[in-house]
């Protein structure tokens, strides 16, 4: 069985003693509460998440052109479908 990692580095038996000691002691949830959740907001409402479905074609003529002005691919695609309903 391979051995189980977190950003490439080993989880040791040791480290998951000390997370379960840790977790035993409790945590401050209200410091945990202030550190947010998720992906920052783009604006004062929540975001929607909208799924679509594209050809790797497409997908990776959006990569190209993000990659040419520098943006994410959500940060392309959002912008297209702004000049779009325009």
């Amino acid at each position: 069985m391979d051995q189980e990692t977190i950003n490439g580095a080993p989880v040791t038996e040791d480290q998951i003693a000390a997370w379960a000691a840790q977790a035993e002691q409790g945590f401050d949830v209200d410091a945990l509460k202030k550190r947010g959740r998720g992906r920052p907001g783009r604006g004062a409402e929540p975001s929607q998440v909208v799924a679509l479905r594209l050809t790797v074609d497409e997908l990776a003529a959006i990569d190209a052109s993000a990659a040419r002005a520098h943006k994410t691919r959500s940060e392309a695609i959002r912008e297209a479908l702004a000049a779009y309903v325009a």
